[in-house]
């Protein structure tokens, strides 16, 4: 039995991932608009931005929620056997993408796929009038996606491809502050694996079991 404190595990903790903390939390769901009402009249979530047809996006339609430091994006497909979609029907309404905020999003894509980690999005750097947004990504467990942001030099709404949500009806917020925690689903004996994968390829380190 591990007789180190909380503090000795987290010094461990390689640090060539620097995470400052969760950029945004995107579901992939059956009806955008309508998800984004719920989170709106029933958690107190606030209108951000939206990308969809009106804008020039053509495959997807997508709702950005903020309350305190939690930022959500709500996305549906347009055609029903685009992979949004098809996600959907296979798992329900659910998270594919845990974004995270880091200081470079370019070093983080290369520290994590050199140390096994699977290409999702190659480095990229996104631009309009507010500035630009820096983003990779790679896989983790099952379909799900760990996004790489970067938006230091960014002062738009949320991203560019995004305009800022215009909307009379956003009810009080509850109190939310931010995201405390999140929990991976994996698959039967995935389990140390997967922390395994963590440990590897982002650097953490196990502090409970």
């Amino acid at each position: 039995m591990s007789t180190l404190t909380f503090a000795e595990k987290i010094a461990q903790a390689e640090n060539f991932l620097p995470i400052n903390g969760t950029d945004y939390i995107e579901f992939y769901v059956g009806n955008a608009k309508q998800a984004a009402h719920y989170y709106k009249t029933a958690f107190g979530f606030q209108s951000v931005a939206y990308a969809g047809p009106e804008t020039g996006v053509r495959d997807r339609a997508s709702y950005v929620l903020q309350q305190g430091k939690i930022r959500l994006v709500l996305t549906s497909g347009l055609k029903s056997d685009s992979p949004i979609c098809e996600h959907a029907k296979k798992h329900g309404d659910g998270v594919k993408v845990l974004a995270l905020w880091v200081d470079d999003a370019y070093k983080a894509f290369e520290e994590t796929t050199k140390r096994g980690g699977k290409p999702y999005l190659e480095p990229q750097t996104l631009t309009d009038e507010f500035g630009e947004v820096r983003m990779s990504g790679i896989y983790t467990y099952g379909e799900t996606v760990h996004m790489f942001v970067e938006r230091k030099n960014y002062s738009g709404a949320f991203m560019p491809g995004y305009v800022k949500w215009e909307s009379e009806y956003n009810p009080s917020e509850v109190g939310l502050l931010y995201v405390d925690h999140c929990v991976g689903n994996v698959d039967w004996d995935r389990m140390l694996p997967t922390v395994e994968w963590y440990k590897k390829v982002m650097g953490f380190v196990n502090i409970l079991s």
